[in-house]
């Protein structure tokens, strides 16, 4: 059975302890996972965290856990989550891209090598692993808005225009967001915008779910796509 594919606008690291609808969003949609598909083998994640020059897939029997965030209430410290590794799944990713290597630190890499990485990675689906991309469309933590419970203008436009694209599969210009005129308030450093690239390789002209999609602090965006469902 070939599983989706996720991308997931995780926001502020305070949405591990809120309970909210964004957060019922993600656990309808781990429901959803089981129920029509299966659960799966493993999930590979293309995260806004794994973040060094080059590209690499991680071996960890057990990844640690890393608490790249400050300022933050102490009940988030001790927040603890210990994900098992799995060879399989980093075997059958270096059979499928020859040309990286193992490295248990931090990876990342530009747009279109990030698609075609999410290309290339396709083939996992059908062998029962979840292809999960997490990072934000919107990410400009420098111009963070406390009070605002929505998104400012540059936000809407831009989180609107990628979503636009991301209807009509028109993942080329997706490549190629920076020459939107608000792409540098919007995404500023390409490291939470590229999960999605890694997506929309793994799911080549299949149509979006759109989830979450809403916008918050000003100069964050929780919008998410599901790929795959109800085309089993």
């Amino acid at each position: 059975m070939k599983l989706p594919v996720i991308f997931a606008g995780h926001g502020s690291p305070m949405i591990a302890l809120e309970d909210n609808e964004l957060t019922k969003e993600f656990q309808k949609i781990g429901e959803r996972v089981v129920s029509e598909f299966e659960k799966p083998k493993a999930i590979l994640s293309f995260s806004a965290h794994w973040f060094t020059r080059g590209t690499y897939v991680q071996s960890d029997p057990e990844p640690r856990q890393v608490y790249d965030m400050y300022g933050f209430p102490k009940e988030l410290y001790e927040v603890q989550y210990h994900p098992k590794g799995c060879q399989e799944l980093t075997d059958d990713i270096l059979a499928l891209l020859p040309d990286i290597s193992i490295n248990d630190d931090w990876g990342i890499e530009g747009p279109q090598n990030a698609y075609d990485i999410g290309k290339a990675l396709a083939p996992l689906r059908e062998k029962g692993y979840l292809l999960l991309g997490s990072g934000n469309i919107v990410h400009n933590l420098r111009r963070l808005e406390w009070d605002n419970p929505n998104g400012s203008p540059q936000a809407d436009r831009f989180d609107a225009f990628i979503t636009g694209l991301v209807k009509k599969r028109d993942n080329e210009k997706i490549i190629h967001y920076e020459d939107n005129p608000d792409a540098a308030y919007a995404a500023p450093t390409a490291d939470h915008f590229l999960p999605l690239l890694y997506t929309l390789g793994a799911a080549q002209g299949e149509k979006p779910e759109i989830f979450n999609n809403v916008r918050n602090t000003g100069s964050l965006s929780m919008t998410g796509y599901l790929f795959g469902f109800g085309e089993k």
